[in-house]
């Protein structure tokens, strides 16, 4: 099995809390599967790591999507938004 197929693996939580298709997981399985994270998913990722009590199972599946976007396998839409507005001002 390659780097991606692993990555690509649904994450499951043992945490017992309230689930909503905003968690931790939901967020990253979705922009593993599309290869794409957008600035308001990336807004709310970000407000989950500082708001909620998640387990290692969220810990382990928000480094592997860091690592998705470190090896191109996933784009961020805020990265490509400054690059787009640095290249506006060198032109």
């Amino acid at each position: 099995m390659n780097n991606l197929s692993v990555l690509l693996q649904p994450h499951h939580s043992t945490f017992q809390g309230c689930r909503s298709t905003t968690s931790i997981n939901y967020i990253v399985t979705h922009a593993l599967q599309t290869g794409f994270l957008s600035t308001s998913a990336e807004e709310k990722l970000r407000q989950l790591l500082q708001t909620t009590n998640y387990g290692v199972e969220e810990l382990r599946a928000y480094t592997d999507l860091q690592k998705a976007v470190m090896d191109g396998w996933v784009r961020q839409e805020s990265r490509e938004k400054l690059f787009q507005e640095v290249m506006a001002q060198v032109a």
